[in-house]
């Protein structure tokens, strides 16, 4: 009953935001207390709801201070380059923007960290998308692709996850998953491609102009400091190079990189009042979904609706088809990671998967190859807080998001399950069944 309860509030949250009947934060608040109270409980809520709003406060912190310091480095002219370079690439080509987005989505994604490129990506290609007049959900497709698949590297968070939670060396995990990876890759390109040239067949191509990046920001004029770009080019290096290193964690890097760079770019109070003014739009609904989405995770998990729903998927899998156990998980990942956290499936569900099955044959690092397969559905949870961002970022609703990129992550996620098979990372039955 617990299980059939949370599915459907997870459904009613689904069909409400998708609809638009309900804005994303209401319904992130709302539909959790009352599934809370179809289930029995009522006053614990509040503190279930206390504990996911506090588990997501360091991300809600990275975030609002990282949205800033990037819009000020933008301010500042440290992204024109890139722009610049992007524009002249494209010349106004629909298809050969598609191309450069997942290009510099697939590069940044390298750093390990999944705001940094949601920033920096939306950041330097929204604005050609909307002077060329593509749909800006191509650009959210392409870039949560990219760095869903850069994501089952070893710096990657479920990587780390699943390998603790196996106790399987990540090498053991990774190396022979690097060919899928390979091929996710080249399966964005593949969107790209076909995402870009249908855009092509719709706006032809548009002339733009290259040589100014700060009409396509539509940025406040005089706000451009360009003999600073090395300097601010040291500091986001310096920034993200601690911050991956671990010797400064993410929030408190990105705090003490903003102080920093107003003091650098816009010395005068007046002048750092009004840069925060000028961007606090932006950080503030994000902020304001990452909370809302705490109280929704809180009571989810909290009621023990997670768990629920974990064993009763288990308990769908027939025992005649144990021996195929691997592709079974490697279906699965995707479903069970969008209606649950990565902490709840690779810490909770994936060992009791890992248990289940070693009885069919199928080794501990073969299920953990095939629970990263499901990552790219993954970024399009409600439940985590890189979904709110790319939509706040953009200005779009988060069902609107979810609508458009479903089908190309369904079919991202299949063709990558193929050539995990095909290439023995994931074997396609149990070579032999344990004792």
């Amino acid at each position: 009953m617990l299980a059939l309860i949370g599915f459907a509030m997870i459904a009613a949250f689904m069909i409400l935001i998708m609809t638009r009947a309900m804005s994303a934060v209401a319904a992130l608040i709302l539909i959790p207390i009352i599934f809370g109270l179809i289930a029995g409980h009522g006053l614990d809520m509040g503190e279930m709801a206390l504990s996911g709003v506090t588990a997501l406060a360091p991300t809600a912190i990275t975030l609002v201070f990282a949205v800033l310091y990037f819009s000020i480095m933008i301010d500042a002219g440290l992204f024109d380059p890139l722009v610049r370079g992007a524009v002249r690439f494209a010349s106004g080509d629909p298809l050969k923007v598609a191309l450069a987005t997942a290009t510099v989505a697939t590069v940044v994604s390298l750093d390990g960290d999944g705001a940094t490129t949601a920033i920096v990506t939306i950041g330097a290609f929204l604005p050609i998308y909307r002077r060329i007049g593509m749909n800006p959900l191509i650009l959210a497709v392409l870039l949560g692709s990219a760095n869903s698949i850069i994501n089952m590297a070893p710096r990657g968070g479920p990587m780390a996850r699943v390998s603790s939670a196996l106790n399987v060396p990540m090498m053991d995990i990774f190396i022979p998953l690097i060919p899928t990876i390979l091929a996710g890759i080249a399966g964005v390109f593949v969107m790209a491609f076909f995402l870009g040239s249908l855009e092509r067949k719709r706006l032809g191509v548009v002339a733009l102009a290259t040589d100014s990046s700060a009409a396509l920001f539509d940025r406040e004029p005089g706000v451009e400091r360009p003999q600073l770009f090395w300097i601010n080019l040291l500091l986001t290096l310096t920034i993200l190079g601690v911050a991956i290193a671990g010797f400064v964690p993410l929030p408190p890097a990105f705090m003490i990189g903003l102080a920093i760079a107003m003091m650098i770019n816009y010395p005068r109070i007046s002048m750092q009042r009004d840069r925060i003014a000028a961007h606090a739009g932006n950080a503030v609904p994000i902020v304001l979904l990452i909370f809302a989405a705490g109280i929704f995770t809180g009571i989810l998990e909290g009621t023990g609706m997670v768990d629920a729903m974990g064993r009763s998927l288990l308990a769908l899998v027939p025992p005649q088809y144990g021996a195929y156990f691997g592709p079974l998980v490697a279906l699965t990942s995707g479903p069970f990671t969008f209606v649950m956290s990565n902490d709840a499936y690779y810490f909770g569900i994936v060992p009791i998967l890992s248990e289940t099955a070693g009885h069919f044959g199928v080794a501990p690092a073969e299920v953990a190859r095939a629970s990263l397969l499901g990552q790219n559905i993954h970024a399009l949870s409600p439940l985590i807080a890189a979904i709110y961002l790319v939509a706040g970022l953009m200005k779009v609703e988060v069902g609107d998001l979810q609508r458009f990129a479903l089908p190309f992550a369904v079919a991202l996620n299949l063709f990558m399950i193929v050539v995990a098979i095909a290439t023995g990372a994931v074997p396609l039955m149990a070579t032999q069944v344990a004792p």
